[in-house]
């Protein structure tokens, strides 16, 4: 192989360069934009959102703050009334009738306590609507915060006092009662709140579109859900573990979905207001930006190609042929520069300029014109001694004619397909023809001996549109579908059925032909490509052997015929050849290198 110097290796890969340059400068800076763009705008939704939840947030804390207060105020107000520091005094003093309906007076009147109780250091003294032993209460989750609160209310929600199990669940309102003038511990209350509190100041939350909000103690404990799905369950923020959170936004995975968290301290220091916003729903309002992102892309990548392909080729494969031309120079072979008629650019005048070069050598490309037509000439008179195809076409195309006159579609239909079958035979100047044609044959094949065999088998033809223009060795499937006529379907009382699909496999093209006949046991198998020409048949193809020797040859061990069969369950043939496209056509042909290197790997 020729080293090239470093200005030809320039030259070779100018147009990639170009190409390059083309991505760099123009798409890859949109892509750059469009990207920047999206995250942008994916930033700001999510900072708007953000503000949107806090001033929810904010407002939802400021009512339950005015809720819970008017609770407090209720209990502020009981726990300094005589009647009550008189009856944890004295314990052991019966409570009368107007002693207990003062009591109730004073916490009763609000619409949403549920109940109350009074206890002493260790004792039950009243309740109302409810009673409770000291034991159970000494054994509340909430009782020790209530004692380290000192005389300050602790509240408990449904889904962290425990109710939420019971059929009653309820907020729970606790706090030490002192003495009016000692200031010592005589004793506490418990009021029951109805959930209904929660229910009422968070109805006018504002949500996005499958948001959520939610009310959360520090270790975790969900107190309240506005979906109501996930009360009492304990979650895991790190913002929990902090001793003062201050209010902020991230992003996080929250019941394994992407979703947007913002969190806001409540009033009370228990508690945590969370606002949940899957990021799927953000994202829908920069999808737009995205796709028109996305669109701008595939149009500037378009426009480099475009640009590619109508300028920079043209230009690359002027000073290409140009520099091939030089080479061909150097060899001592001169040949003309296709130039355009026209001088449109200055590689056009560099193609130009190279062919003037040219002319010195006239009297030899004169001298290699008389050895061409001399050639033509022997191949015309080799042509002239043959049977003229074009008779043979003509001819069947009158029988043809003739037939269709006379009313005989069978006999029509039958002269086509043998028409188009000796077209495709007898074309021996092509050696390798697309899939496509070689399939085409074969059809026309079976339906001339559909006609001969009267129905007595059935066939399927299976050829991808991908694969119909890959080239392929002419007459090859033919033969074996011809092999499986004479040798499955022939012998077979019942009706038989030949299918013949292709498909693709890495770099190559596997074509099976399948046939439910006989089979072939395993003897005949084993023995197949030694077993002599069948002497029936002899006219009729040149045999499985034959093809296989055949694509052995032009290609190489590698490919060639594959059968699998068995007594009684038909027989597949397998027809193994490389993937060749138009482009490598050439390549292919007998004298080339790859030609050559096929045939000498038999």
């Amino acid at each position: 192989m020729k080293a090239y110097t470093a200005k030809e290796w320039v030259i070779l890969k100018l147009r990639p360069k170009i190409l390059l340059a083309n991505i760099l400068l123009v798409f890859i800076p949109v892509i750059a934009m469009g990207t920047i763009s999206y995250f942008m705008f994916s930033r700001t939704i999510e900072k708007q959102s953000s503000d949107f939840y806090m001033v929810s947030l904010t407002e939802t804390d400021r009512k339950l703050m005015f809720a819970l207060s008017e609770i407090t105020t209720i209990s502020n107000s009981a726990i300094t009334q005589p009647v009550i520091q008189r009856a944890l005094k004295y314990p052991d003093n019966e409570l009368n009738h107007d002693a207990k309906q003062e009591i109730n007076n004073l916490f009763i009147h609000h619409p949403m306590i549920d109940s109350f109780s009074l206890f002493s250091m260790d004792r039950l003294v009243y309740s109302y609507n409810e009673s409770q032993d000291w034991s159970n209460v000494s054994a509340e989750p909430w009782y020790d915060a209530m004692r380290q609160a000192d005389g300050r209310p602790v509240w408990s929600g449904p889904g962290e006092n425990g109710s939420l199990a019971s059929s009653r669940p309820v907020i729970i309102h606790a706090r030490v009662i002192k003495d009016y003038y000692s200031l010592r511990d005589i004793g506490s209350i418990v009021i029951t709140i109805k959930p209904e509190l929660l229910e009422q100041v968070f109805y006018d939350t504002a949500t996005m579109e499958s948001g959520n909000v939610l009310l959360v103690n520090r270790q975790g404990q969900i107190v309240y859900d506005k979906s109501e799905r996930y009360v009492g369950e304990t979650v895991s923020f790190p913002f929990l573990n902090e001793d003062s959170p201050d209010r902020a936004y991230y992003i996080d995975q929250y019941h394994d979905e992407k979703s947007l968290i913002t969190y806001l301290p409540s009033h009370n220091p228990d508690w945590i207001l969370i606002a949940i916003t899957p990021t799927k729903v953000l994202q829908a309002e920069s999808i737009p930006i995205r796709n028109t992102a996305i669109l701008l892309g595939l149009f500037s990548l378009l426009s480099a190609f475009l640009f590619d392909r109508f300028f920079v080729s043209r230009l690359v494969r002027s000073i290409s042929n140009t520099v091939g031309g030089m080479r061909r120079v150097e060899q001592g072979v001169f040949t003309r520069v296709a130039a355009s008629n026209q001088q449109h650019d200055e590689s056009d005048m560099l193609v130009q300029g190279f062919n003037k070069m040219s002319a010195q050598i006239e009297e030899l490309l004169e001298r290699v014109k008389m050895e061409q037509e001399r050639k033509k000439e022997a191949e015309l008179a080799a042509l002239v001694a043959q049977i003229n195809p074009h008779f043979i076409y003509n001819s069947l195309e009158s029988i043809n004619s003739m037939a269709v006159m006379h009313g005989n579609k069978d006999i029509s239909k039958m002269v086509v397909s043998l028409g188009r079958l000796l077209r495709i035979s007898i074309s021996g100047a092509q050696e390798l023809i697309s899939l496509g044609t070689e399939f085409e044959h074969v059809r026309h094949y079976l339906n001339i001996q559909k006609y001969r065999f009267e129905d007595r088998f059935e066939f399927n033809m299976e050829l991808p549109t991908e694969l119909a223009n890959y080239r392929t060795l002419k007459l090859i499937v033919q033969p074996v579908v011809e092999n499986a006529l004479y040798h499955a379907i022939e012998p077979m009382k019942q009706t038989g059925f030949i299918q013949i699909r292709a498909m693709e496999q890495a770099q190559e093209i596997m074509i099976d032909v399948i046939d439910n006949g006989p089979g072939f046991d395993e003897k005949v198998l084993m023995n197949l490509w030694d077993r002599p020409a069948d002497k029936k048949y002899k006219d009729s193809g040149v045999g499985l052997r034959n093809v296989h020797e055949r694509i052995r040859i032009r290609f190489g061990s590698p490919y060639g015929l594959m059968i699998c069969s068995s007594p009684g369950e038909g027989s597949i043939v397998r027809i193994r050849v490389p993937k060749i496209d138009a482009s490598q056509e050439a390549l292919m042909e007998p004298g080339s290198g790859a030609a050559r290197k096929g045939g000498d790997s038999t």
